[in-house]
């Protein structure tokens, strides 16, 4: 048996090794190594990828969330609504800028915000709704936009987990005010290093975007407003550059992953596997099954069993945000409607090894690993 990785970034490297090891020399003999062409060749063809956006590249996707929030201009007092079922950055933007995060709930199939859960929470200071494009699939962004349009709210989407995913055959992130991308080495476009950036259609909010992310100044040493320190380094933008012309095969080979778990674990009692909306396409950033509750604690179980048989796994997320001390303690100023769908899927959920590297081989060994768990549970 191959040694299994969660993600693996070597296999992926030594596929493309020649033109990323080329791509890093020319930055080396260009000595562009902040901003620069590659930052700017990058740009271009992301946005070319991305439907014509503008496209700001930052530092990393955090970076990418405030930054959004900044140029909308989210501050001390205001609402930011988001889920809880997600990493902390989306909350934690938010909070460093002095507003109050406010939690929905989650879809039950899905993973992603429950439009549905939005309306009450909206109050006169709601600012923005940020839904995450978690685990690859895009939200169900139709009814989202046409709260966030009533109510006359800036939406963000954060695609940090969804780059090359579609909604009704738009890309994810060129669908509200803006989105959000992260570069981390485990992304599906991702560089060996930090990276993110700021999407969106509107000109004004773009030209808003990169002044914030740049001091606030156009012109050196004419700051506007106060703003960050926040860059994509040239050596980054050039890997990215080679593999963003991979991405669609990266995707593709990922669904077909995703295949062969759906095949493989068909019947399989008490696991559920990933839904797919008929709406868009979903691009695996994490096969997420579900180990139903009805089995008591059997997910963390399964957990323990795929640790024994050296199988990677992840739990994402176990500990929803609005149950983390720095969110729950009512000083801080988060609030949340019912989490019941949050709470039922950070005890379900459980991702399986996903990347483009993923063998048939190694995918059977995994899911026999399942299957044998799953019987004896019976």
């Amino acid at each position: 048996m191959e040694s299994l990785r969660m993600v693996d970034l070597q296999g992926q490297y030594l596929a493309i090794k020649e033109e990323i090891d080329d791509a890093l020399q020319r930055v080396i003999s260009q000595s562009a190594f902040i901003r620069g062409p590659e930052v700017a060749a990058f740009e271009k063809e992301l946005s070319e990828y991305l439907e014509g956006a503008f496209v700001v590249s930052v530092g990393n996707g955090t970076d990418a969330l405030q930054i959004a929030m900044m140029a909308i201009g989210v501050g001390e007092g205001d609402e930011v609504i988001t889920p809880s079922f997600t990493f902390i950055a989306t909350a934690e933007a938010a909070a460093l800028l002095g507003a109050r995060p406010v939690f929905a709930d989650i879809d039950p199939d899905t993973f992603n915000l429950n439009p549905a859960c939005i309306e009450e929470l909206i109050t006169e200071r709601t600012k923005a709704i940020v839904p995450v494009h978690l685990f690859g699939q895009s939200c169900e962004m139709d009814d989202l936009m046409e709260i966030a349009k009533r109510h006359g709210i800036a939406v963000i989407e954060d695609a940090a987990q969804g780059i090359g995913a579609t909604y009704k055959g738009t890309r994810a992130g060129c669908i509200g005010d803006c989105g959000t991308l992260s570069f981390f080495p485990s992304k599906n476009l991702g560089a060996y290093g930090d990276g993110g950036a700021i999407v969106t259609h509107n000109p004004d909010l773009a030209e808003r975007v990169r002044l914030v992310a740049n001091h606030g100044s156009r012109k050196k040493y004419r700051n506007e407003i106060i703003g960050v320190n926040s860059r994509l380094d040239g050596m980054q933008a050039a890997i990215l550059r080679v593999k963003l012309r991979y991405l669609e095969q990266y995707n593709t080979r990922r669904r077909q992953a995703a295949d062969v778990y759906d095949e493989l674990l068909s019947g399989c009692e008490g696991i559920e596997r990933p839904f797919r909306s008929p709406e868009g396409t979903h691009v695996f950033h994490q096969y997420t099954i579900r180990v139903t509750e009805s089995r008591g604690n059997a997910r963390d179980t399964l957990s323990q069993k795929l640790s024994e048989n050296n199988i990677p796994h992840a739990l994402y997320y176990p500990v929803p945000l609005h149950r983390l001390p720095v969110f729950s303690d009512a000083a801080n100023g988060a609030r949340w409607g019912s989490m019941a769908q949050t709470e039922k899927a950070a005890r379900e959920v459980l991702s399986l090894p996903m990347h483009t590297e993923l063998t048939m081989s190694q995918q059977r060994f995994i899911v026999e690993t399942i299957l044998v768990f799953a019987q004896e549970q019976e």
